[in-house]
């Protein structure tokens, strides 16, 4: 399922045109966005739960040349799995 097939699903199950349904999953994802950005955790029960990890910077290997390189530090966004949604995929 892609951003389109998810746009047109909202759609029908809210009984809403695609356009009101295209600007409220964008804001939704805009909304999650900007709240990882600032460092917060966006929780949504039983769903999951969003989150930012930092990852330090370390050292790696250029796989075409061998040679070492210095990968720099970053800001991973984390999503967990909340029981309900692991209920409904496993059953």
């Amino acid at each position: 399922m892609n951003k389109n097939d998810l746009v047109a699903a909202v759609a029908r199950d809210c009984d809403q045109s695609v356009t009101g349904a295209t600007g409220a999953v964008d804001a939704i994802f805009d909304v999650i966005s900007k709240a990882l950005k600032t460092g917060d955790e966006v929780k949504i029960a039983g769903f999951g739960s969003f989150s930012v990890a930092n990852r330090a910077a370390r050292s790696g290997r250029n796989p075409r040349t061998g040679e070492a390189i210095t990968i720099a530090a970053s800001r991973q966004p984390k999503f967990k799995a909340g029981k309900a949604l692991k209920d409904a995929v496993n059953s």
